[in-house]
């Protein structure tokens, strides 16, 4: 499992959690879950991506958990929900288990949610699209900073002319199997250069820094071996839940041409947001504009919908 080391204070010091507990997906591995907000509050769900952990959704935790019950996990070898043995242990199938796995331990049949995916726990959603585990409970989807598949063919991490020698210098850049050691000022500058915009505040760099170093090297580079093969176009026509998309300008490891592809092949797209200037990690850089999202489909697609369930409820009394 991964040291955890993220900020200590400020808003993206990862709150304490009302409680913590462990869903067992499907072939036995146990998923490490956090429930923040009242235990009968509106649902929304938190999807974290590659290298990182739930730390990273602390400013949408902490903006959210008055209002909403926020429910966040860390993905398999990430935080603290231990890394599979074997390679078979990674690949969408296992993100889509471990998805329904989490919902199944934390949501009653049926309760709608707001499921929410920045990067790989974009591609988590898609994955599990078709899954009758997480359709129950899809009342709306928010992505952020995602693609469906390309991801390495159309990445601009390496400054060079998209065609081979990129795509085969990207391979080796994502999929290093170099231990990335100790949070430097060249750690933070080289993090700071691939994944966020570069007006991004020193903080905001530091947070991801930290976060992104804790991932275990062999977790690192099993997933990026996963996210090079990554064919999701599909999983998309299945995304039948109101969809919106965000996404940076600036973004190279999921260039903004990924957000306008999957807003075109969503069923039921609500929208892109475009983000000048900012990076791949949306929701540290730009954490104001991704809980507003949020808000706005918890209010519309789950607070009313419950309000209406309550009134059918009620009706049926008085008859």
């Amino acid at each position: 499992m991964s040291r955890l080391t993220h900020v200590r204070g400020g808003p993206y010091a990862p709150p304490v959690p009302a409680h913590e507990l462990t869903a067992v997906s499907a072939d036995g591995a146990r998923i490490h879950v956090e429930v923040h907000g009242a235990e009968h509050a509106p649902a929304v769900v938190l999807v974290h991506g590659w290298t990182c952990s739930t730390a990273f959704w602390a400013a949408q935790i902490r903006a959210l958990s008055g209002a909403y019950r926020v429910i966040a996990y860390d993905q398999r070898g990430h935080g603290r929900t231990e890394a599979p043995l074997e390679p078979a242990g990674y690949g969408t199938r296992a993100l889509a288990d471990d998805l329904e796995a989490v919902l199944a331990a934390t949501l009653a049949p049926g309760e709608p949610a707001v499921l929410v995916g920045h990067s790989m726990g974009g591609m988590t959603l898609m994955a599990a699209a078709g899954r009758p585990g997480v359709r129950e409970h899809a009342a709306a989807v928010l992505l952020c900073s995602t693609g469906s598949s390309r991801l390495v063919s159309e990445s601009t991490v390496v400054p060079l002319r998209a065609g081979g020698l990129r795509t085969r210098l990207t391979r080796r850049v994502l999929g290093a199997r170099a231990p990335l050691g100790p949070v430097t000022p060249l750690a933070r500058r080289a993090l700071k250069y691939a994944t966020m915009g570069p007006g991004s505040a020193p903080e905001r760099v530091e947070v991801c820094a930290r976060i992104v170093h804790t991932c275990p090297r062999v977790v690192r580079y099993r997933w990026a071996h996963v996210l090079d093969e990554l064919h999701l176009d599909a999983g998309l026509g299945e995304l039948t839940a109101p969809t919106a998309v965000i996404a940076g300008t600036a973004d190279r490891m999921t260039p903004f041409v990924h957000a306008r592809r999957i807003a075109a092949a969503l069923p039921h797209c609500l929208g892109l947001t475009e983000l000048t200037g900012v990076g791949h990690m949306t929701p540290v850089e730009a954490p104001e504009v991704v809980t507003g999202r949020i808000v706005e489909l918890a209010d519309t697609y789950v607070v009313r919908d419950r309000k209406r369930g309550l009134g059918r409820e009620m009706e049926r009394e008085g008859a």
